[in-house]
């Protein structure tokens, strides 16, 4: 069988006789066989067969010729047929009721017959998300959370791979933590095969939203397990990693042991790759993770690199990063430490408008500092942003409007910028601003002016 020559009909029905009426022997032939065969069959041929499979598994007589090895063997030809064609039959599989009767099995098979059925269990909701549904309401996040409370021997990486499958759907994630599965999907993340890995870490990513979750979550270690996939991961991987370990360390208390876990390298080079996706979330987590001093001077230090040697792409989003950290009062001096400003200075020379738009965004972040200012000018910045007021680029003449009008500012650097004034970007930038102030102004004025009775009884303001 499984030759170009062979009658798939004929040996179909050679099958469906032996099942029906033949000796239990002859029986458990034919389901050997047919789990040999089964990644040579048509499609239809394996369809024709799950009906006759389902009704063996789910027979609960086993005082005749039915026993415990043909039920087994049954459920290894189901497991075959289900990873054939990327699991084109696994739902037709789920939806034959198959999934509850191995669920049923559980608690009356021996060692060997449950590594079948975990085996069996886990090709059926790595193909289908209808199957893990069926899984968890009829009881297997329970079965699969027991066995892992007991299991330590081969078939425990498998049991992982149904949580982490299982733990995809919110019904379940709802109640992992009360039915104690939390610690058995952290461990998911390092065990396993890498696509259920990933699915382990996609779920603790929607769960780490909650600040319970979160904690359980860091006390069970998963922020090395998280760091790992990330470092060993292909692109897709990281990504998911990336942006988990982001939802972990967005509470202040957990951004120290991420920093120390290696994560800036890991988000540095997610912010050189070539998925925009990825550079968003850097971007996120940088500015997180900014908001400690040392993880500034870390993350500033991959920042000048990529400045450096990074492409366009790469540059640009490296330049906006420092942009948002240019805003941080610590990472002011940080910045300027770091050498990155000259190199940003020189990027405005450069032909890249979307790289020079970022820089020149950062510079006018830098230029509201009076050091920063000084390190600009004497980087040669003024009479490139006073060149700017004149781009085509509407964002390129803001952004250097903006950093100028700081500049006109300084009585120490005024004079540098003289020439400035009189063009007509950087005097409207200048009323733009000036209303802008104003208007915060009035808003500062307003707030001081309410009691606080005022803000916690006015019924308009509770």
């Amino acid at each position: 069988m499984g030759n170009p020559d062979t009658n798939w009909e004929e040996a179909f029905n050679r099958f469906e006789q032996a099942v029906v009426s033949g000796s239990e022997a002859l029986q458990v032939k034919a389901l050997t066989k047919l789990a040999r065969v089964s990644k040579f069959a048509p499609q239809d041929i394996l369809a024709a067969t799950i009906p006759i499979l389902a009704r063996l598994l789910g027979e609960n007589n086993f005082s005749g010729n039915l026993t415990r090895s043909i039920q087994q063997a049954a459920a290894y030809c189901l497991k075959q047929i289900a990873s054939q064609a990327d699991g084109a039959l696994a739902t037709e599989i789920g939806q034959s009721g198959v999934i509850n009767s191995v669920l049923r099995l559980f608690p009356q098979s021996d060692d060997s017959f449950r590594t079948v059925l975990v085996k069996c269990l886990r090709v059926f909701v790595t193909f289908g998300n209808e199957n893990r549904v069926i899984v968890a309401r009829n009881g297997g996040l329970e079965i699969v959370i027991d066995l892992l409370n007991s299991c330590n021997d081969g078939t425990r990486r498998y049991l992982l791979e149904i949580l982490s499958a299982l733990a995809l759907l919110r019904e379940v994630r709802r109640v992992l933590i009360c039915l104690g599965g939390l610690r058995y999907l952290v461990e998911a993340v390092s065990f396993g095969c890498v696509v259920s890995r990933e699915r382990a870490c996609q779920a603790i990513g929607l769960l780490g939203v909650t600040g319970r979750a979160r904690r359980l979550l860091v006390e069970l270690g998963v922020i090395p397990g998280l760091v790992e996939l990330f470092h060993i991961g292909d692109w897709t991987t990281k990504l998911v990693a990336g942006n988990t370990l982001g939802v972990i360390a967005a509470h202040v208390e957990y951004i120290r042991p991420v920093a120390e876990a290696g994560a800036i390298p890991l988000y540095a080079e997610l912010l050189q790759g070539p998925d925009s996706t990825g550079k968003e979330i850097s971007e996120d987590v940088f500015c997180i993770l900014a908001v400690s001093e040392a993880n500034a001077n870390a993350i500033a230090e991959h920042l000048v690199r990529i400045l450096r040697e990074g492409d366009n792409e790469a540059k640009a989003a490296a330049a906006d990063v420092l942009w948002d950290l240019a805003g941080y009062k610590h990472s002011v001096p940080v910045i300027r430490n770091s050498g990155a400003i000259p190199i940003l200075v020189n990027l405005l020379r450069g032909e890249n408008d979307e790289v020079r738009e970022k820089v020149s965004g950062a510079i006018a972040q830098l230029s509201y500092n009076e050091a920063d200012r000084v390190a600009l000018a004497d980087a040669g910045a003024v009479p490139i942003m006073i060149e700017l007021l004149h781009d085509e680029s509407e964002e390129l003449r803001d952004n250097a409007a903006e950093s100028l009008i700081n500049f006109s500012e300084d009585p120490l650097q005024h004079e540098r910028i003289s020439e400035a004034i009189g063009i007509p970007s950087f005097q409207s930038m200048q009323s733009r601003l000036t209303r802008i102030r104003a208007s915060d102004d009035l808003m500062a004025r307003s707030m001081r002016r309410m009691s606080i009775e005022q803000l916690t009884w006015d019924p308009d303001l509770v």
